[in-house]
């Protein structure tokens, strides 16, 4: 007798390393400099989109990558990463609240969702979500600061806005001009962009990565029930070459818990579904918090609602997607690379039985 699939979705569940199966000393110490490399890697690409966001009518209808060739040309490779000491050091603190929060709140929350007998994907959106929110309210007052401080660097000089000397200059000139509020300005929008941009991110990751798996397994239902017509031909052909890719079909073992390299795969698929799900709802709003924290030392800064106005005047709705790209494809590769570090360090720190 064949073993129903559904075993395979409980093998790759055991897979998953719980929060108190880890070495916390060694998680948070080799989580450090993972994360820092990721970082740098990456970080271009949130100063060519703050740069889209902020910039005047006429430069904003430039693309992302005459933003760069300015970039390049202007300030060479140095300049594709201002802010960056100010972002890496305020980095590690929040990233540690962030994990912790996340992990702790996660197993929280799955005990709270278990009696709702639900599936196991919706399950997942449920707990991941509540726990990505809840961990991106704890860090926001570590990262808005940094915010605030990172985009007046990576926008110095540009599109009419003021020159610093470094971080601590522009954390100087804030607080004495607005005091230590000054430094949390956005802050509201940036716990409504980031609190449910994290939400649907952790939400979207947790839901895809069940749904890839019983989308691999339902091959095997489309074939024996008869579903191949017209229509279906290229879902089934698609099925079934995730379906073989994953093991199911053919002569593979059906109760086999699924090797790491197939994770792996199904992790990154996951965390480019969860990017695009999550730019695509923050973006407006993470527009308009950035127009906020960068604003000169002007007496009269606008307001929000000032700033939505001006976006609409300009552009139309359309302006609330500025460097909706550079973030699709910041949120995409940042999501997709820090999963797969996250699940790597969390492989490399857990305890053995």
């Amino acid at each position: 007798m064949d073993t129903p699939p559904t075993s395979r979705i409980a093998s790759f569940g055991q897979t998953e390393i719980n929060w108190d199966k880890l070495d916390k000393r060694r998680f948070y110490i080799n989580g450090a400099g993972l994360f820092t490399g990721v970082t740098v890697a990456l970080y271009p690409v949130s100063v060519v989109k703050t740069r889209l966001q902020v910039a005047s009518k006429e430069i904003a209808e430039r693309s992302a990558f005459s933003v760069v060739k300015g970039i390049l040309k202007n300030d060479g490779v140095p300049g594709l990463y201002r802010g960056f000491g100010t972002v890496i050091t305020g980095a590690v603190p929040a990233r540690i609240i962030f994990l912790t929060a996340l992990e702790t709140t996660k197993i929280s929350a799955f005990k709270l969702v278990a009696p709702l007998e639900l599936s196991e994907p919706t399950q997942a959106a449920i707990a991941n979500g509540i726990a990505g929110m809840t961990a991106s309210l704890f860090s926001q007052a570590v990262f808005v600061p940094i915010d605030v401080v990172s985009q007046k660097l990576m926008v110095q000089g540009y599109s009419g806005h003021a020159t610093y000397t470094g971080g601590i200059d522009v954390a100087t000139k804030i607080i004495k001009s607005y005091g230590v509020r000054g430094l949390y300005r956005g802050f509201g929008l940036s716990v409504m962009t980031y609190s449910p941009s994290s939400a649907a991110w952790w939400a979207s990751y947790g839901s895809s990565q069940r749904v890839i798996w019983r989308l691999a397994m339902n091959v095997l239902s489309f074939l024996e029930f008869g579903f191949a017509t017209k229509a279906t031909i290229p879902l089934i052909q698609y099925l079934l070459l995730l379906g073989r890719f994953l093991g199911y079909g053919g002569d593979s073992d059906a109760t086999a818990a699924p090797s790491k390299s197939k994770i792996v795969m199904v992790q990154a698929a996951g965390g480019i579904i969860a990017g695009a799900t999550a730019s695509s709802i923050t973006t407006p709003l993470d527009t308009i918090k950035t127009r906020l924290q960068v604003m000169g030392h002007q007496e009269n800064r606008p307001s929000a609602k000032q700033v939505v106005k001006k976006l609409l005047a300009e552009d139309g709705w359309k302006g609330f997607y500025r460097g909706l790209g550079p973030r699709f494809f910041s949120m995409s590769a940042w999501g997709t690379s820090m999963i797969l570090t996250y699940e790597y360090l969390k492989r490399l720190c857990a305890i053995e039985d």
